[in-house]
């Protein structure tokens, strides 16, 4: 089996678990012919999804009354979004992931993209990131932790962002307002201010029906923001305002036409 077929390769490993009743890292390295350390990263991935309880040197399946009902998946929108993103990232690109699920979903897609260098925030993104076959270099910002917004935020947050410089920025919102920007309940604006001003590009990734929504805090004004991506229910009305402000707009669709 080709070492770089992981969905494979972990539904395998799936398999010999319930055959077995346990696994060991050095057994399957040598099965499929490939590191320990792929190993392990199959089975971190198989653990957060509930699918089997690590131990050292191996795995063994989830105990009964800890499997617990799936996490919410990942919508249509937010996926054609992603995707939308992913296709703006050039290989070798120095890029910021903000915290948020809209542009977390883009992790799975960021294999064929080699040589990126990732910061972020998140831990969320962070573990994301670690999990993939071919991870690329992670950078964190580190900070004060917000439960609000499950991320790292505060002044070293800002200081480790200006010591270095992107290509491109990819940051979620609460809201849009077709006059101003984007807009966040979260007090802390700071951070994604920092991060705007240190990446050549700013993507922000929002679901269509965010588009118009009335919320205090303005994050980032429209003269920030080169590209908007959203999904495709994007009314007709609001895609012109948008295009008035000189932004990219990319409607994604949740089907290939």
């Amino acid at each position: 089996m080709s070492k770089r077929n992981t969905p494979q390769r972990r539904h395998t490993i799936l398999a010999l678990l319930t055959e077995q009743g346990e696994v060991s890292v050095d057994q399957l390295a040598k099965l499929f012919e490939t590191s320990e350390v792929t190993i392990r990263k199959d089975l971190a991935a198989l653990e957060k999804n509930g699918l089997l309880l690590r131990r050292y040197g191996g795995a063994v399946p989830m105990p009964q009354e800890l499997i617990s009902e799936p996490s919410q998946p990942v919508s249509a929108y937010k996926q054609a979004i992603a995707r939308a993103a992913v296709g703006c990232i050039r290989e070798h690109a120095r890029i910021i992931i903000d915290s948020g699920t809209t542009t977390a979903a883009m992790i799975p897609q960021l294999g064929p993209k080699p040589g990126l260098v990732v910061m972020t925030n998140s831990l969320n993104v962070a573990r994301a990131l670690s999990e993939l076959e071919h991870e690329p270099v992670l950078l964190m910002t580190g900070g004060t932790w917000d439960p609000h917004s499950e991320s790292f935020q505060g002044q070293v947050a800002e200081q480790v962002l200006r010591s270095y410089d992107f290509d491109q920025l990819f940051i979620g919102a609460d809201g849009i307002d077709l006059a101003r920007g984007t807009t966040t309940f979260n007090e802390l604006l700071g951070l994604s201010r920092v991060m705007a001003e240190v990446a050549r590009e700013v993507i922000v990734m929002v679901e269509a029906d965010k588009i118009g929504r009335k919320i205090p805090n303005l994050e980032l004004p429209w003269s920030s923001i080169h590209t908007l991506i959203t999904d495709e229910r994007l009314p007709a009305e609001a895609r012109e305002q948008i295009a008035a402000r000189g932004v990219n707009l990319i409607c994604a669709a949740t089907q290939a036409k």
